[in-house]
Order: structure tokens, then C-alpha cells, then sequence
């Protein structure tokens, strides 16, 4: 597992990339939630009441690095990440300020 500290707007967020063979899952915990790619399980996030979103890539077929995710466009959001402003089509950078 690789884990990088990730500059957001109000604090500072984890990201984590654990290679699962052919795949990476990849994600960046924020203060007030988390981002993550296709993996992530949004709707089991939000029975413990946490926020999150999961992104889509912005360009490949895959999100593979922390880059990816940043750059990627979230394609669903729980209630509690909605919450907080995050929408369907933002970048995963602008929704984990909203998280951070």
C-alpha cells in the first residue's frame, strides 16, 4: 500500500493506493469524508453515516493513481457528501475541499 499526504483547501487529506492485482483501488480520506474511485462503496459509507463520493477517470479507462483521482469526475455521491456541497460532474479535487 502506498499512502500520500494531499494538499486540499482546509486541511490536509490521505490518499492511499492498494494495488489489487491487475487493479488499483484508490481513495483520499479528507477531514470530513472520503473520495474514492469506482471500488468505494458510497451507499455502505452512508449507513455509518460517512460521507463520500466515488469518481469516475476524466481520461483512460481506470482510475489508477492519486493524479486520476483528483482529476477524475464524481459520478455519485452519498447524502451525507451531498450534504456538504459535493455534486455529480465535480472534480474529485473540488469535492474533497468540500470535505476537507
Amino acid at each position: 500500500m502506498k499512502e500520500v499526504k494531499v494538499a486540499l483547501l482546509n486541511s490536509e487529506g490521505r490518499g492511499f493506493v492498494i494495488p489489487l492485482g491487475p487493479v488499483n483501488l484508490v481513495g483520499v480520506a479528507a477531514s470530513k469524508g472520503l473520495v474514492g474511485c469506482g471500488a468505494i462503496d458510497v451507499a455502505a459509507l452512508e449507513k455509518f453515516g460517512y460521507p463520500a463520493a466515488r469518481v469516475r477517470p476524466s481520461v483512460g479507462s481506470s482510475v489508477s493513481t492519486i493524479a486520476d483521482l483528483l482529476a477524475g469526475v464524481v459520478k455519485e455521491a452519498n447524502e451525507g457528501a451531498k450534504r456538504l456541497g459535493v455534486t455529480v460532474g465535480m472534480t474529485g479535487k473540488d469535492a474533497l475541499d468540500l470535505l476537507s
